[in-house]
């Protein structure tokens, strides 16, 4: 897994200098997550992608289980993906780089003036037909089962007047632990939720706005 980062993320950060983000986003789908489901001997299966209207910009809201989630939403969503992550993964060399080259944001979420800031310029970049993706609990779940959520995502929703998709991953915990680095074969499943709409909802709704999503998750993985 170390390897192919170290030789990917390079190249990708070469062509979005000459051709901008759009192509190196692409090759994290491509040529980067197919190569560590590959070494890590996992499957992919996707649910649900073939009813969602990938033509218009939303915000994905998934559970978090694992490091690997990230190139499970890269290989299964059929656009350019950009993340909101925490400001750690800025410093991480260069995971970081390509990140902050691909337009992706960092939240600190000790600052809240700041982190108002960087949600607003992405809410900008939603109004251009961008797609995001944020796990919402904050943290990587030990257990599996889905922890609250905290409401910043779905705020970056509606300033920007898009859709929230609600998206289950499931066995990916079990392929990459939240602790350590042993990698187990496996299949994780990508399921995709019904898109929620955010016209007309104001800002005093987001708390219900989270909550929905959040039940919609819980349900795509059978934590009822």
């Amino acid at each position: 897994m170390v390897v192919v980062t170290l030789v990917g993320f390079p190249v990708a950060l070469v062509l979005s200098v000459l051709l901008g983000p759009r192509m190196p986003l692409r090759l994290a789908a491509w040529y980067w997550s197919p190569l560590l489901f590959a070494g890590a001997g996992a499957k992919l299966e996707v649910e649900g992608a073939e009813r969602i209207d990938w033509s218009r910009p939303m915000v994905l809201v998934a559970n978090h289980q694992s490091m690997i989630d990230i190139p499970s939403l890269f290989r299964a969503v059929p656009v350019p993906l950009r993340f909101v992550l925490k400001r750690e993964v800025a410093s991480v060399p260069i995971v970081g780089w390509y990140a902050r080259m691909m337009g992706m944001v960092f939240i600190d979420r000790g600052n809240a003036r700041d982190a108002r800031r960087k949600l607003g310029a992405a809410a900008d970049k939603l109004r251009g037909n961008a797609t995001f993706a944020a796990f919402p609990e904050g943290t990587r779940s030990k257990d599996g089962v889905v922890g609250p959520f905290k409401a910043g995502a779905l705020q970056l929703a509606l300033e920007a007047g898009v859709q929230v998709l609600p998206v289950a991953i499931d066995g990916a915990g079990k392929v990459l632990p939240p602790a350590g680095f042993i990698v187990r074969p496996g299949t994780i499943r990508v399921r995709f939720g019904t898109p929620i709409d955010t016209a007309g909802l104001q800002a005093n709704e987001r708390n219900a706005l989270t909550q929905r999503a959040r039940e919609q998750i819980v349900a795509l993985l059978g934590q009822t």
